[in-house]
């Protein structure tokens, strides 16, 4: 007989609260080796919440000990009040997940792809993931054997936004992509925020964040070292040019320089 489990009063307080995710001190080591240190953050319902930071920071450690596939050492986190490591199933049917080295059957052409997930996902949206896969200009007619890195991309992004989840999660969904193609992909984020979704949105680019975040938190080797409002970030990113008339005003930095 299969065991239904409970949230915790503590984890019942999440779903009445606005913050869809939380972590508490969350750590996760292997050996001696800390990958996530004392981790705390929440993430407030309807919102984009950047994770931001180099390779090997932390964030696709966080990432997957929210959803469960890793166990955290100490400390605790929760999705819409369900804890991951009681619970993953469940966590699982609230979040679209885009995992950094998205792996697709080669033997599947796009089209019959796009219908396997959406018909396994309890949320799966077959013309919404159709929608996402003409936008981002994508041939479905190929195998995925005959993709080229930043199709397939675009592929695993078309299976990941088409299911109606409450959390997006997207590990570097720019990665391998063109100029343009990216600009979509920004696009299709503030969409799904505009539509009520939560999304998380790991990168190691900041012009990527400042374009779609409306908060961010930056880890360096495993730990929370800053989290700000984008608002905080673009004021701490401003500096005053002097004219010849002595008027002064303040002039944004390109992100490229920040």
């Amino acid at each position: 007989m299969n065991a239904v489990l409970k949230p915790s009063n503590a984890l019942n307080s999440d779903r009445e609260s606005g913050d869809l995710v939380r972590c508490e001190n969350l750590t996760k080591r292997y050996g001696e080796f800390t990958a996530l240190s004392n981790c705390t953050l929440q993430v407030r319902r309807g919102e984009v919440f950047g994770l931001l930071g180099p390779n090997g920071a932390g964030k696709t450690t966080l990432i997957r000990t929210l959803l469960g596939y890793l166990y955290p050492t100490s400390g605790r986190c929760s999705i819409a009040g369900l804890d991951p490591a009681e619970n993953s199933v469940a966590v699982r049917r609230e979040v679209s997940y885009l995992p950094g080295d998205a792996r697709l059957p080669r033997h599947m052409r796009g089209k019959g792809l796009l219908e396997f997930f959406a018909e396994m996902h309890p949320s799966g949206d077959r013309d919404r993931s159709f929608a996402v896969a003409d936008q981002l200009e994508l041939d479905l007619t190929r195998r995925v054997a005959f993709m080229s890195t930043g199709m397939r991309q675009k592929l695993a992004l078309a299976v990941v936004l088409g299911p109606r989840t409450p959390l997006l999660i997207l590990d570097e969904p720019t990665a391998n992509l063109d100029p343009t193609v990216r600009a979509t992909v920004l696009d299709l984020v503030t969409s799904e925020r505009a539509s009520g979704r939560t999304v998380m949105f790991s990168s190691h680019v900041l012009s990527e964040i400042e374009q779609t975040c409306d908060r961010v938190a930056f880890l360096r080797k495993g730990q929370l070292a800053h989290e700000l409002a984008l608002e905080d970030l673009f004021q701490r990113h401003r500096v005053t040019a002097r004219r010849t008339d002595q008027s002064s005003e303040p002039l944004p930095i390109p992100s490229e320089l920040a």
